[in-house]
């Protein structure tokens, strides 16, 4: 039967595990752990599988982008690990309780102002009332967005916005950040920005980050280790680690020339597929 687990220590690895599962870089242990995950929707007889055979780790404090075509699979497997469905065959555990998740939109409560919406998920996480305006704007700094405490929600550009929904994320305290193209809907200079800022926030905390993307240069620019999916049903194809220097840019050449090698391997699982 396909499980998927919320503990709140640390399992101790199976003898028998997988061969191909992939160990925590980071120390022994693992921010998530996707054991031969597979999801079919439909009804019996009329099933369309969108994962097969998924077994993958993040560890601690690691930075991981899953890069894939549209409609491969991405948004599912980051809905399965935030516990929004189950798999179909497999299991899922994230040891240190359940992660946060950040969408595309905001999704912001446009009656509060943006230090309420921190505070409800402060509020959600048992903080004592009397602790969440000082931890809100704690939070508030942490994204750079001194002072924004009381602005509303359509007082804020598109990329203020997102900054909210960040420390709102991480109001929640989770060892785990999962995000969905969360900048997908950014011009290109305020993406930059948040790329910068999002890269700065990780580097100073312990959180592990899953980042779903279509865009190959965000996927390099950010991560320690891209996960190329496969399409129709989405599979692991291919891993890469990225040995390039923290801070880069979009623009520099070590991450242009990976990107490069990455989208030739994308477009190959693309014509594999059959999708255009």
């Amino acid at each position: 039967m396909p499980t998927t687990t919320l503990t709140t220590e640390p399992g101790t690895p199976s003898e028998t595990a997988a061969p191909e599962r992939r160990r925590g870089r980071h120390d022994d242990g693992y921010a998530a752990r996707i054991e031969h995950v597979s999801k079919s929707f439909g009804r019996p007889g009329a099933q369309q599988q969108v994962l097969d055979d998924i077994t993958l780790d993040v560890a601690p404090g690691e930075f991981v982008t899953l890069l894939g075509a549209s409609g491969c699979g991405k948004s599912t497997l980051l809905n399965l690990i935030a516990g929004l469905d189950s798999p179909s065959d497999g299991a899922i555990e994230v040891p240190g309780g359940r992660p946060a998740l950040m969408f595309q939109e905001h999704a912001l409560f446009p009656w509060l102002t943006a230090g309420k919406n921190i505070e409800l998920a402060l509020k959600m996480r048992g903080l004592p009332k009397s602790e969440r305006r000082g931890e809100a704007e704690r939070l508030l700094e942490l994204v750079r967005l001194t002072g924004a405490y009381r602005k509303r929600v359509h007082e804020l550009s598109g990329g203020m916005r997102q900054r909210v929904a960040l420390a709102r994320a991480l109001a929640q305290d989770s060892q785990l950040l999962l995000m969905d193209e969360p900048f997908a809907a950014l011009d290109a200079i305020t993406r930059d920005v948040l790329h910068e800022e999002l890269t700065r926030i990780w580097s100073e905390t312990s959180v592990s980050v899953l980042f779903v993307t279509h865009n190959v240069r965000e996927a390099v620019r950010l991560a320690e280790r891209v996960v190329l999916l496969s399409s129709r049903p989405g599979r692991i194809a291919r891993e890469w680690e990225v040995d390039i220097p923290q801070p880069r840019r979009i623009e520099d050449a070590d991450v242009a020339s990976l990107s490069v090698e990455i989208t030739e391997q994308l477009r190959g699982e693309i014509r594999r597929h059959g999708q255009h």
